[in-house]
């Protein structure tokens, strides 16, 4: 399992979660009320970008997995800007309260803050906002793997209740977007003329959202060597993770989730939201979307890369802290006829888990995302 080292691409990923459609009519475009003021030009990265190619865009690290670009949607410098515009931008929602960005700011390390995610008119979903680092590699996304791809992933988001335009109103939006001029000429750059349509802003955010990379925490650092890179605790969670605990037979290196290497995504029941609930009350999960019984209540693994910054966890955010999550799954999950049969207790001591703990912000990814200037 050698890892090569690699530089760090900080960011956020697609807007996210369980997308429900809203029917109120889109708002007129208005001034971005992002709180604070944009300063910096829109970038395809972080300011501690990694290498470049010919063509200006990141250089996909090697110690991942291979990167596939949809044969539709190529990759260009021009394009990557235009997404990561769009991805801040609060006037692609349905009243101009919510971007991208506001399920996956910085400051949650591009996860969610609240337990459920809020979406358009502050109302709360049924799911938490996951961190999406290296989103581009997942071939399912949201947490029952609905979506099979970033485009897919990204329009789902901005007709339902993230942003809350509706399915049927996206190419009204479309049509208010380019009726802003820097817009217009964007995309026409990009795209070619009258090309500002829902396909085409989803796949500008997409583009913008196969560059944030997370490769150069702490443990890939050792892994690629650097014996020093890891103390001792975190050395010793790690050991624990791949051994006693057995973290990673679900969170597998070097993603540290299964979801990322199964075509069609991998899903687990380890009992989180069935407590105290009848079975009409439990979110299906999976179910909903396969189904199968075998899936009831199972959701994606998600990645750990930047676990510590991302309180809280699981997907309804019951984990108020890391340590309280993990002693969660090491304690074997909550029982229940469909529960995944790996997940049992593994007796881990006090001192075990907080080892565990530390070896997980062994994974934090340092980059952030930068606040682009809208037009």
């Amino acid at each position: 399992m050698k890892a090569q080292l690699t530089t760090l691409i900080g960011a956020i990923s697609a807007a996210a979660l369980l997308s429900v459609a809203c029917d109120d009519k889109p708002a007129e475009p208005s001034k971005p009320s992002e709180a604070k003021k944009p300063e910096a030009t829109a970038k395809a990265t972080p300011s501690a970008a990694p290498s470049v190619d010919k063509n200006g865009l990141p250089i996909p690290p090697k110690n991942l997995l291979k990167l596939k670009i949809p044969d539709d949607n190529e990759m260009t410098k021009e394009k990557v800007e235009l997404g990561h515009q769009l991805f801040f931008d609060k006037r692609l929602s349905v009243d101009g309260s919510r971007s991208c960005y506001s399920c996956h700011m910085n400051e949650d390390g591009t996860g969610g803050h609240d337990p459920l995610a809020i979406g358009a008119g502050d109302k709360p979903l049924t799911r938490h906002a996951p961190a999406m680092w290296n989103v581009a590699y997942l071939p399912k996304l949201y947490w029952d793997g609905r979506a099979d791809s970033l485009e897919a992933q990204m329009k789902g988001a901005w007709a339902g209740g993230n942003m809350g335009v509706g399915k049927d109103k996206l190419e009204d939006k479309a049509k208010e977007i380019a009726k802003i001029e820097g817009y217009a000429k964007q995309f026409e750059a990009v795209f070619g003329k009258d090309s500002v349509t829902p396909d085409n802003i989803a796949k500008a955010v997409s583009a913008y959202e196969r560059t944030l990379f997370c490769a150069d925490t702490k443990w890939d650092k050792s892994m690629a060597g650097d014996k020093s890179a890891m103390s001792s605790d975190e050395q010793a969670g790690w050991e624990l993770f791949v051994g006693k605990a057995a973290c990673n037979t679900c969170h597998t290196p070097p993603m540290f989730s299964d979801a990322f290497a199964v075509a069609d995504g991998a899903f687990h029941n380890t009992g989180v939201g069935i407590e105290g609930k009848k079975p009409e009350e439990v979110d299906p999960g999976r179910k909903a979307i396969s189904k199968s019984e075998t899936d009831f209540a199972a959701f994606k693994t998600p990645s750990l890369r930047n676990v510590a910054k991302t309180a809280p966890y699981f997907h309804d955010g019951h984990a108020k802290t890391l340590e309280e999550a993990v002693k969660f799954m090491a304690s074997g999950g909550y029982d229940n006829p469909n529960k995944d049969s790996r997940l049992v207790d593994k007796k881990l001591s006090d001192a075990e888990i907080k080892q565990i703990v530390a070896f997980l912000g062994a994974l934090n990814c340092e980059g952030k995302l930068e606040e682009p200037k809208l037009p």
